[in-house]
């Protein structure tokens, strides 16, 4: 039962407009002793929020640039995550492991802003809804989003939104505070808005086997996405872009709702390479779901198979 391409973007926005608020309430989940998940919270698309629940999630980002590194670094919690992604970038991208080892990462950056008191749970953007005019999208709003384009040049800083002039503290060289920056893609409003429409989702959706969607996923919109907001967004040290997590929240959603068009064969459907390959280098072999998905100290490494359920395991939502 496939969602179709004039109803995929609709029937999830409305979903959750219906959702009860025990559903949508505090993020700390209910589980069973069991392991398995007893309430779900419901992750909600960025728009679909209250003006205080926006200025609340933002206030806790710019928390975490004032709290200290928890893995013994000497810059913030909030540049703990882009140092990780970057570290890992070769074990989590264009393999096996790109979406649940990022499902885990949203996951974790979600308890982080919860310690910074967000009272909700990690969003999503939904980039299909503006593929037509994606520079109108409302997570650019200066007062209800992130800011918008940067100002051209090298580092093209935000100047507008709650991160002007916001400091992080990596490029993928390696320590190098700056200006968080974007250079938006394209003239106009072009972003390469062809790749992420709900077409293109709808197509996805008809791939049938793990390896060969998640790797449509990850090197069509979500390698648009990155190329499109500019700036950090577009290297190892992408965490930096706050938009990073509701743009991954976005790719999780889609994998999550592949998984339940046929969840007793996908729930667990996990195939593909362990690591990058490299001309001369050795074969990696193939993935399991006992792999390890590594997060540099910021939460305990976990197995694949742990991820691979949204209500079981570590984790308790869904969208």
């Amino acid at each position: 039962m496939r969602l179709r391409a004039a109803t995929f973007c609709a029937s999830l926005i409305a979903a959750h407009a219906a959702a009860t608020p025990a559903a949508e309430g505090d993020a700390a989940a209910v589980r069973e002793y069991n392991g398995s998940c007893a309430h779900p919270v419901v992750r909600k698309e960025w728009r679909t929020l209250s003006t205080p629940e926006k200025h609340n999630y933002i206030d806790a980002v710019l928390c975490l640039a004032t709290k200290p590194s928890e893995i013994g670094l000497g810059t913030t919690r909030y540049d703990d995550f882009a140092y990780s992604h970057m570290i890992n970038e070769k074990q989590i991208h264009f393999v096996s492991n790109f979406l649940p080892w990022h499902r885990y990462f949203v996951h974790v950056y979600e308890k982080a802003l919860q310690d910074c008191g967000y009272t909700g749970s990690a969003v999503y953007w939904d980039w299909t809804l503006d593929s037509d005019e994606p520079r109108d999208s409302p997570v650019w709003d200066i007062e209800t989003g992130f800011g918008g384009d940067g100002t051209g040049g090298d580092p093209s800083c935000i100047v507008d939104g709650p991160f002007a002039g916001f400091q992080v503290a990596y490029r993928a060289s390696g320590y190098a505070p700056h200006c968080l920056s974007r250079q938006f893609n394209g003239s106009g409003t072009s972003m390469l808005k062809h790749a992420y429409t709900p077409a293109v989702i709808e197509e996805i959706f008809g791939i049938p086997g793990y390896d060969a969607f998640r790797q449509r996923l990850e090197g069509y919109p979500h390698g648009a996405i990155h190329s499109a907001i500019g700036g950090d967004m577009v290297p190892a040290h992408s965490p930096n872009d706050p938009i990073f997590f509701l743009h991954h929240g976005q790719v999780d959603r889609i994998w999550t709702l592949w998984q339940q068009e046929n969840p007793e064969n996908r729930t667990f459907d996990y195939s593909g390479v362990r690591r990058q390959t490299f001309p001369g280098g050795p074969q990696p072999g193939e993935a399991s779901l006992d792999d390890l998905l590594e997060m540099q100290g910021m939460a305990t490494d976990l197995p694949v198979r742990d991820l691979m359920s949204t209500t079981s395991g570590q984790l308790c939502y869904t969208y």
